[in-house]
C-alpha cells in the first residue's frame, strides 16, 4: 500500500522532477495556458461521460481520473513556480468558507440523516 502524500510533498516531488531540466519552470503566463489546456481537456471528457457529446470512435479513451491528475501536476507547477504553498493556499480558503460563505448553502439537518 502507497504511502498517502501531503501537498507538501507532491509539491517537493513535482520540484524534483522539473528541477533535472534545464528549461526548469515555464513563466506564470505560459503555466496560465497550459493549465487551460488541461482544463479544456478536463472539460471535455466529462462531457463525454455525462455531457451530450459522446466520443468519436477514433477518439483516444481518457479518464476525468487521469485529466485531473494533469491539471494537479499544472497547478502544482505554478505554486511552486511561484513560491506559493498550496496547504496555506488551501487552508486560506477554507477560512474565507468557513467565516464569510458560512450561511451562503442550505446546511443539511443533522435529524434528516
Amino acid at each position: 500500500m502507497e504511502k498517502e502524500k501531503s501537498l507538501k510533498d507532491m509539491q517537493a516531488e513535482v520540484h524534483t522532477y522539473i528541477s533535472q531540466f534545464k528549461e526548469g519552470y515555464f513563466s506564470p503566463l505560459a503555466m496560465m495556458a497550459r493549465m487551460t489546456e488541461e482544463l479544456g481537456e478536463l472539460a471535455r471528457e466529462v462531457n463525454h461521460y455525462y455531457g451530450e457529446k459522446p466520443k468519436k470512435g477514433s477518439e483516444d479513451e481518457k479518464s476525468i481520473e487521469e485529466e485531473l491528475g494533469d491539471v494537479l501536476f499544472v497547478l502544482t507547477c505554478f505554486a511552486n513556480s511561484l513560491n506559493i504553498d498550496l496547504q496555506h493556499a488551501h487552508d486560506t480558503v477554507m477560512k474565507k468558507f468557513n467565516t464569510r460563505d458560512k450561511d451562503r448553502w442550505t446546511k443539511i439537518d443533522q435529524n434528516e440523516e
